[in-house]
C-alpha cells in the first residue's frame, strides 16, 4: 500500500465546507477467522464507507459510519493503525505506513463537526457526549436533589405571595396617585407653577382635603418597600440555588459520561478485536477459538502447497547425514550430561508399548499410523504427552532423522515456522535453536529455545531429540512472544527382509514420535486437544511424505 493508493478529490465530491473526499485501500480487521483484510475505504459527505475492492465500489458498500458522531483514535503501540468508532461499532484500520495513517486521521478529524450531541471537544474526549444545557432542565445529581428541589419550591411559593402583596399595594398607591392627578389636573412645565409637596401631603393644597388618605398611603408605601426588598432577597436566593443546581448537574453529567464510557469499553471488550489476548478470562467462545485456529492452520497449509522449492534445496549432501558416532566436541560441552541423559531416556521410551496402566488413549488411526495421548494439565494448562507410531517404506532411519534435524530443510516441512536462528553450533550432531512460530489467532505468538541432538543407536536406529534450554541472549517472555517448552523425540528404526540387501523397495522404517509441550500460556483445553487431533496426524503424514519425495532417485543411506 503506497501513497498512490490514496486519492484526494477536490472537485465535485466535496462537502459544503470544502473538505476534500478521501479514498484508498486500508487493512481492516474482519474477525478471528480471516484477520486483517485489504478493503477499499471511501470518505464522502461526512460518511466513511468500505468495499471489498475498488471494482465493487459501484455495487453498494459493506458498511458505513457517520463521522459527525465518530471517535478517531490512533493506536497506542502500532504506528500504522487507528480505530474509528461510533458508540459500540468499531472499525480497526491499518495503513501501510505512519504517514498514510496520519493523512487519514487528519482528514477524518476535519469532518467532525458539532452535531447536537456535544461540541467537537466533547466528542473527541467522551466519544460523543450530551449537550450541556445552561438551564434548570440539565441533569440533576442525586445527592441533595430532593432537598434542593424542596427549598426552591418554597422560595417560588414565597415569590407568588410577594407578587400578590405587591399587586395589592401597587393598586392602592395607584389610586392615591390618581387622586393627586385629579387634584392637580393642569401640571405643566411652567417654572412659575409650583406644587407644594408638603401641603399635598397634609391634604391642604388647592382647597382639596387629602389628609384622610395620608396615613394609609404612608403605610402602603412602607409595606411596598418591604415587600420589594423581600422579593429581591428571595430572587437572589433562587439564583444561588439554581447556580448550585447547575453545578451539580454538570457533575452528574460528567459522572454519567464516565460511566457511559466504561460501559462502552466493556461492550467493546466483549467483542474481541485485534487486541484480544488469550487468557482464562477470555470472552471468546471455545467454538470460535477453534474455528479461528483451524482457519489459521488451513492458510499455512495453502501457503506451503503454493511454495515451489528451488532445485538446490532438493539435493542431499552425504557429508551432512547424521554421523554414525557421537561427535567428540559434544562430549566436552557443558550441556552434554543433560543431552546424553534426556536423549537416552527418550529413545528407550519411544519404542515402549502403549498398553497396560500407562494410560495412553488412541485418538487417531489411519493406515499404519496410530496416535496416542495421555491427558495431563499443570496449573490449568494442557500438557498432554503425545506418542505416534508410523511406518514408512522406501527411506532409512538415518535419512528420516537427517531431514528432521538439519535446519536446511526445516522451512519446507514445518509450516508454522516464522523465523529460525542457530544460537550455537555445539558439534556436527548438536545445535541450539531459537524459533518463532507464526501467530495463529486468537492465541498469542509463541517462540521456543531448545537444543537438538541426533544420534545413532542399536538395531539400525537413529533418533533426534529436542529439549528446551536457556540462554541469556534469548530470555523468555520479554517481547511479544510467549515461550513454550518442549521435549520432542523422533526415533526411527529400519528393517528389511533377512538375507537381503536393503534397497528402496524392501526397506521399512518404523517411526516413534513423542512430544510433550508446555504452551506457556492459557488456551481452552478442549480447543488444544481438538487441534492435536487434527494437526499431529497431518504433520506426521506431511513430514514423512516430504522425506519420501526428497529421497526418490537418491542412493539409500543407512
Amino acid at each position: 500500500m503506497t501513497e498512490e493508493n490514496i486519492t484526494v478529490s477536490d472537485n465535485s465530491d466535496t462537502d459544503e465546507g470544502g473538505t476534500p473526499e478521501l479514498r484508498g485501500y486500508l487493512s481492516k480487521w474482519t474477525n478471528y477467522i480471516h484477520g486483517w483484510q485489504d478493503r477499499f475505504i471511501v470518505l464522502k459527505d461526512s460518511t466513511l464507507s468500505y468495499y471489498k475492492s475498488e471494482l465493487e465500489s459501484n455495487l453498494g458498500c459493506r458498511g458505513a459510519l457517520c463521522l459527525k458522531k465518530a471517535k478517531v483514535k490512533p493506536h497506542e503501540f502500532d504506528d500504522c493503525r487507528f480505530d474509528v468508532s461510533v458508540n459500540d461499532c468499531v472499525w480497526y484500520l491499518r495503513a501501510s505506513n505512519p504517514e498514510e495513517k496520519q493523512q487519514w486521521i487528519d482528514v477524518l478529524e476535519s469532518f467532525k463537526v458539532e452535531s447536537g450531541y456535544g461540541t467537537s471537544s466533547d466528542s473527541s474526549s467522551n466519544g460523543g457526549g450530551l449537550r450541556r444545557h445552561g438551564s434548570v432542565t440539565s441533569l440533576q445529581s442525586t445527592g441533595s436533589h430532593g432537598r434542593m428541589t424542596r427549598r426552591l419550591t418554597e422560595k417560588i411559593a414565597e415569590l407568588e405571595t410577594y407578587n400578590e402583596l405587591l399587586s395589592k399595594q401597587a393598586v392602592q398607591l395607584q389610586k392615591y396617585f390618581e387622586m393627586c392627578v385629579a387634584t392637580y389636573p393642569k401640571i405643566n412645565d411652567d417654572p412659575n407653577e409650583v406644587i407644594d409637596a408638603v401641603k399635598v401631603a397634609d391634604g391642604k393644597s388647592n382647597g382639596t382635603d387629602l389628609s384622610f388618605h395620608a396615613g394609609e398611603v404612608r403605610a402602603t408605601s412602607a409595606s411596598f418597600r418591604a415587600t420589594c426588598g423581600a422579593t429581591l432577597a428571595t430572587l437572589q436566593h433562587c439564583a444561588e440555588l439554581l447556580r448550585r443546581r447547575e453545578k451539580q448537574a454538570r457533575q452528574a453529567e460528567e459522572l454519567y459520561m464516565a460511566l457511559k464510557n466504561q460501559l462502552t469499553e466493556a461492550r467493546l471488550a466483549s467483542k474481541p478485536g485485534p487486541d484480544h489476548e488469550e487468557g482464562p478470562h477470555s470472552t471468546l467462545p471455545d467454538d470460535e477459538f477453534y474455528d479461528a485456529v483451524e482457519t489459521g492452520f488451513d492458510k499455512m497449509e495453502e501457503e506451503r502447497c503454493a511454495r515451489v522449492a528451488p532445485p538446490s534445496v532438493l539435493t542431499r549432501d552425504e557429508v551432512e547425514l547424521p554421523p554414525p558416532a557421537i561427535d567428540n566436541r559434544l562430549t566436552v560441552h557443558p550441556l552434554w550430561p543433560e543431552i546424553d541423559r534426556i536423549s537416552t531416556e527418550q529413545i528407550q521410551a519411544a519404542f515402549e508399548g502403549v498398553g497396560g496402566e500407562i494410560g495412553w488413549q488412541l485418538f487417531a488411526e489411519e493406515g499404519d499410523m496410530r496416535m496416542y495421548r495421555r491427558e495431563m494439565e499443570v496449573d490449568g494448562m494442557v500438557m498432554d504427552p503425545l506418542k505416534a507410531m508410523h511406518k514408512v517404506r522406501g527411506v532409512s532411519a538415518r535419512e528420516m532423522c537427517h531431514y528432521f534435524f538439519n535446519p536446511r530443510y526445516r522451512y519446507e516441512w514445518e509450516t508454522t515456522l516464522e523465523t529460525m536462528t542457530i544460537v550455537e553450533e555445539m558439534s556436527s550432531d548438536a545445535l541450539v535453536f531459537h524459533q518463532t512460530f507464526k501467530r495463529i489467532w486468537p492465541a498469542s505468538q509463541r517462540d521456543a529455545l531448545f537444543w537438538s541432538h541426533v544420534r545413532a543407536s542399536d538395531s539400525n536406529t537413529y533418533a533426534v531429540t529436542n529439549h528446551s534450554t536457556t540462554n541469556a541472549e534469548y530470555p523468555a517472555n520479554t517481547g511479544a512472544c510467549i515461550r513454550l517448552f518442549v521435549t520432542v523425540c523422533l526415533a526411527c528404526r529400519s528393517t528389511w527382509p533377512a538375507g537381503e540387501q536393503p534397497t528402496r523397495d524392501n526397506i521399512t522404517t518404523s517411526i516413534a514420535y513423542c512430544s510433550t509441550v508446555n504452551p506457556g500460556g492459557w488456551a481452552p483445553a478442549g480447543v488444544l486437544r481438538a487441534v492435536y487431533k487434527r494437526e499431529y496426524p497431518k504433520f506426521l503424514k506431511r513430514f514423512t511424505g516430504y522425506v519420501v519425495d526428497q529421497c526418490k532417485g537418491k542412493q539409500l543411506a543407512l
